[in-house]
C-alpha cells in the first residue's frame, strides 16, 4: 500500500507524520482561500480563525508538496488516524491528479488525497466564506487559540510558500493587510472587543467545540 497526501496550508510546513518521500508540485482547478472556520488549532468555538481550504476554480492551480506514505498498511493507518484528527474540521477527502513543476501534462502522482471543506454555509457549520478583505484581516488578526495567534497560521503559510518559491498573491495580499491591522493597533495582545467587532462575517452560534482530545498542536 502507497498512500499519497498532498499539503498546500500547513502541511507544508509542518506534516507532523512519517513519511518517506516528498515532492513539489502543483494540482490544477483548485484555489487557496480562507474560509474556514477553525475553533480548535487557532481559534475558538467563541472567537474562530480563519484558516486554509480549496474551493474549485478551473483555471487556478494550486502548489505544495505530495507525501508519500510507505511501509505497509499499519503505517497508513497511523498517519490517517493522525491526518483525520488533525483534519477534523474539513468535512471532504477527495482524489486528485499531482503535477510536477516542468511538465504540465503528464500527473507526476494520480489519486493523491487532498482534504478540503464543502463551501456550503449552511451543510458545513465550519464553513465561513468569503468576506471583505479587511473583515477578513481583522479576524485573523485578533483570533487565538491552543496552538496560538491565527495571523502566525497566515504568515507561516506566506513564509513557506515563499521558501518553495511559489508565492500566492491572494496569501500575500492578506497578510499585508493583518499587518496593517497590526501596526494600527499597536497591540500583540489579542481583545474581547476586537475579535467581537467580526461577529457579523464569523456564525459563532453554529460553532461547538470538539470532543475533548481533538486538539493537534500541529497547525
Amino acid at each position: 500500500m502507497v498512500l499519497w497526501v498532498f499539503g498546500y496550508g500547513s502541511l507544508i510546513w509542518n506534516p507532523g507524520f512519517d513519511f518517506e518521500e516528498k515532492i513539489l508540485g502543483f494540482i490544477k482547478g483548485y484555489k487557496r482561500t480562507f474560509n474556514l472556520a477553525c475553533i480548535d488549532h487557532r481559534g475558538t468555538p467563541q472567537h474562530p480563525a480563519r484558516t486554509c481550504t480549496l474551493e474549485t476554480d478551473e483555471e487556478a492551480i494550486c502548489w505544495g508538496i505530495a507525501y508519500c506514505v510507505k511501509g505497509g498498511l499499519d503505517k497508513e493507518q497511523e498517519a490517517m488516524k493522525y491526518l483525520e484528527r488533525r483534519e477534523c474540521e474539513y468535512d471532504q477527502k477527495i482524489s486528485v491528479d499531482f503535477y510536477k513543476e516542468g511538465d504540465s501534462l503528464k500527473p507526476a502522482v494520480m489519486g493523491v488525497l487532498v482534504f478540503v471543506a464543502t463551501p456550503d454555509p449552511v451543510g458545513n457549520k465550519y464553513y465561513l466564506g468569503p468576506a471583505p478583505l479587511k473583515d477578513m484581516a481583522r479576524q485573523i488578526a485578533t483570533a487565538n487559540g491552543p496552538n496560538g495567534y491565527n495571523r502566525d497560521y497566515l504568515f507561516s503559510m506566506e513564509k513557506a510558500l515563499a521558501n518553495i518559491s511559489h508565492e500566492d498573491d491572494s496569501i500575500i495580499e492578506l497578510a499585508n493587510e493583518v499587518r496593517k491591522v497590526l501596526n494600527r493597533t499597536k497591540e500583540t495582545k489579542i481583545t474581547g472587543s476586537d475579535a467581537s467587532s467580526l461577529k457579523s462575517h464569523a456564525p459563532l452560534v453554529h460553532l461547538s467545540a470538539l470532543p475533548e482530545g481533538t486538539v493537534v498542536d500541529s497547525r
